[in-house]
């Protein structure tokens, strides 16, 4: 059977990648969370004390960033390297945040990126969680999935996250933190958060992780499905 690709895009905090993560680990398939590519990217440019809307400076830097993946069998995440150095953790600080934000704007990252998710894509089995992924980075995937809810619900859980990691901040804040992003992702001129055409609405404001999960596996079960069938017809034709 061919490789199925499952895109899931919407804007921050809308659960992504927590729910990626169960659905890969549920399906058995590979997880890339290209939000963390980014943000080692953002990493990086903070590290080499260059503005992160700084493009030409960071275009020149491009070829030095060393960016690879590895999945920890024990704990089933997804670990984040730059260089030889375990970023995982130091990636999740807030500020990096919108250095992320930042540099995903900038043309010459995306580009630089986009050759790496493809490749990452066509290796197997994968489920794929970002902002642009199934209008631009993987168009032909066979599942595509816009997850979003509300911003209050949004802040409500990122404040919940950053007040369980002991960061002080206010709920004001992360909202108003939230708006921003929505804006700058949905305004940018290069690959804008939007939802592709064929892509399928979830919204989570009401639902748990759990509710998610269940809808988007019976999409995939649908499609494998569906998928098997033609497989079996093309080899019949070919007999």
């Amino acid at each position: 059977m061919q490789p199925i690709s499952i895109a899931i895009d919407g804007p921050s905090a809308a659960g992504k990648s927590t729910l990626s993560r169960m659905l890969a680990k549920h399906l058995g398939f590979l997880y890339v969370d290209t939000g963390a590519i980014y943000r080692t990217v953002g990493l990086f440019v903070k590290r080499n004390h260059i503005g992160p809307k700084d493009e030409p400076a960071i275009s020149a830097l491009l070829d030095q960033i060393q960016i690879h993946l590895q999945y920890d069998e024990t704990d089933g995440l997804q670990h984040m390297y730059l260089g030889e150095e375990d970023v995982s953790e130091a990636i999740r600080e807030h500020i990096i945040s919108q250095y992320a934000s930042d540099v995903s704007t900038l043309p010459v990252v995306r580009r630089f990126l986009l050759s790496m998710q493809r490749n990452l894509a066509a290796s197997g089995n994968v489920v794929m969680d970002g902002r642009d992924i199934g209008t631009v980075v993987l168009p032909n995937a066979n599942v595509k999935i816009f997850l979003t809810a509300s911003a209050e619900e949004r802040a409500r859980r990122r404040f919940e996250e950053l007040k369980a990691k002991g960061a002080e901040t206010s709920f004001e804040t992360v909202l108003q933190d939230i708006r921003q992003r929505d804006h700058q992702d949905q305004t940018r001129a290069t690959a804008p958060l939007k939802q592709a055409e064929d892509a399928i609405l979830i919204d989570s404001t009401h639902l748990s992780a759990e509710e998610c999960l269940e809808i988007i596996v019976s999409i995939v079960k649908s499609v494998q499905a569906r998928q098997a069938e033609q497989e079996i017809q093309n080899g019949a034709l070919q007999e």
